[in-house]
């Protein structure tokens, strides 16, 4: 009687085993290493949630240092169509401006999170890498979160060190070009400059390696979507900049 032949089994994704504490850890000193078990075993709720909770932190120290209903005000007065807006107009939007910002602005976060990872699982298919949306979410919300916790650092010193009524909403952390330019300066200009920021770089870097060993994605391939994605965004941001004058 003739033995079965063995049929090889077809091994695993495997990767180093860490916890979520190590994760959030070692994105700072070992991205590939972290990456690689997010490979094995894709998670991002934790990280997520730290991402929400310094949003919300700014957003009170922003509203606490600086007065918003003054500084939406101001924005309105001038803009092109200020004379023709009534007081009571002006009135009613600076309140529905400062009420719905400290709203929207922490809605953001997970909205931002579910279609940056939507993104992301597009261009790993396109280039023809292997990506569920589970891994792309950690990829984002992982290569997300160093630079959204130096940001944040940044943005509380300012907020703290800075006299309130030379503080910008706006440019509050100043490590691109855009932030060195004053209000009179040229909209489109400063929105171009503002794309050449370090923290987002930074985020870019950390998104290339994760794309490329969670989607199993050669460097260049893994380049090719981040940076893609940035001129994408760039050229978005200076468009709305040339529509809002």
């Amino acid at each position: 009687m003739s033995e079965p032949i063995a049929v090889p089994s077809t091994p695993a994704t495997t990767g180093p085993e860490m916890s979520t504490g190590e994760t959030i850890t070692g994105i700072f000193f070992e991205p590939s290493r972290t990456f690689e078990s997010l490979r094995a075993r894709p998670r991002f709720l934790v990280a997520a949630i730290i991402l929400l909770v310094l949003t919300i932190i700014v957003t009170a120290v922003l509203y606490m240092r600086v007065d918003m209903g003054q500084y939406i005000r101001d924005r309105i007065e001038r803009s092109p169509n200020a004379a023709q807006v009534s007081e009571a107009q002006k009135e009613m939007q600076v309140k529905i401006g400062k009420n719905f910002g400290m709203v929207l602005v922490p809605a953001l976060v997970p909205i931002t999170i579910a279609a940056g990872a939507a993104l992301y699982l597009l261009g790993v298919m396109a280039m023809g890498g292997a990506i569920s949306y589970k891994k792309a979410v950690s990829v984002w919300t992982y290569s997300s979160l160093p630079p959204s916790v130096l940001g944040t650092l940044i943005a509380i010193l300012v907020l703290f060190l800075k006299s309130a009524d030379s503080i910008d909403p706006e440019h509050m952390v100043v490590t691109n070009p855009g932030a060195l330019f004053g209000e009179e300066s040229s909209k489109v200009l400063v929105a171009a400059l503002s794309q050449f920021d370090l923290l987002r770089f930074y985020g870019m870097f950390l998104a290339a390696i994760g794309l490329r060993k969670v989607g199993k994605l050669s460097s260049g391939q893994a380049w090719g979507i981040v940076i893609g994605l940035w001129a994408i965004g760039a050229l978005l941001r200076i468009v709305l900049a040339v529509v809002r004058g």
